[in-house]
């Protein structure tokens, strides 16, 4: 029931309408007992501004930040943990003993759901990351602090792509390539990430990669989750390999993000059939 003690949260985005997020959070803050409700904002990047101090005014427990305001929203907060400082990335703003504090649970969420669903070291992990966009250095910063054995960034841009093998090589050993020339190290790698947008609906029929680089021997994992089963993983599940939908990235980042508002763990259950049934 809400009432007039009922907290606000939120997300913060551009377009906002296409997004299952308030059905998933409103459901799974409903399981935790907690007297907060979340909706989605949709704000153009010239009133972020405007918006950021209405929520701080309005006193909002936090929120989430999507596209396009990850980065934007950087200077209209007080401080960033230590994630979101290494991506470069806001996904999760949290008030914190009068504080204002950005956070990136993108990294986290996607390590939690990979080692979830697939029985892996990460120690033992040659992964190549195709794109070197904010989800690429997200995923790339966790996979990096997290042991990988070495990161090779795949990008149609080499220059971006050396930028991103730069900054991850504080933690790992890296390289970077075209993508269109990433053929070698497709093969050699034991975890293949497609961290760009090729593959969503509605171009459906796209793989960032050709199918005939895949084999048995790789996981083959795909951030993209509209549609659940990409051209990208479809190709790979025909190769025999071991397939990581972008699902659990998803949920698990959400999840993390309502444990630090709320200090509490999230019905990631729950909140997995909320997002499989809408």
């Amino acid at each position: 029931m809400i009432t007039s003690q009922t907290g606000s949260l939120g997300l913060l985005g551009h377009p906002v309408g296409h997004s299952k997020s308030p059905e998933m959070m409103n459901a799974a803050l409903k399981a935790m007992e907690m007297p907060y409700i979340y909706l989605a904002y949709d704000v153009s990047p010239d009133e972020l501004k405007q918006a950021v101090e209405g929520m701080k005014a309005l006193k909002f427990r936090g929120w989430n930040v999507t596209i396009p305001h990850k980065v934007a929203i950087i200077p209209h907060l007080d401080e960033l943990d230590d994630s979101a400082r290494e991506i470069g990335a806001v996904n999760t703003v949290v008030y914190h003993q009068g504080r204002w504090i950005g956070h990136n649970t993108d990294g986290a969420g996607y390590l939690r759901s990979l080692t979830e669903e697939i029985d892996i070291r990460l120690s033992e992990q040659r992964v190549v990351l195709l794109g070197a966009g904010g989800a690429a250095r997200a995923v790339g910063y966790a996979l990096a602090t997290a042991g990988a054995e070495k990161i090779t960034i795949a990008n149609r841009t080499v220059e971006k792509a050396e930028q991103l093998a730069e900054h991850l090589s504080r933690w790992t050993r890296t390289a970077a390539v075209s993508i269109t020339d990433s053929k070698t190290a497709v093969e050699e790698a034991t975890l293949v990430v497609n961290t760009t947008s090729v593959g969503m609906y509605p171009c459906t029929e796209e793989s960032p990669i050709p199918a005939d680089w895949l084999h048995e021997g790789h996981i083959v994992s795909d951030l993209v989750y509209r549609p659940r089963q990409t051209a990208f993983l479809i190709a790979g599940q025909e190769k025999g390999a071991q397939i990581h939908t972008g699902l659990g990235m998803l949920i698990h980042q959400a999840a993390i993000a309502l444990e630090l508002w709320m200090g509490k763990p999230a019905p990631i259950p729950l909140m997995k059939q909320v997002l499989e049934i809408s």
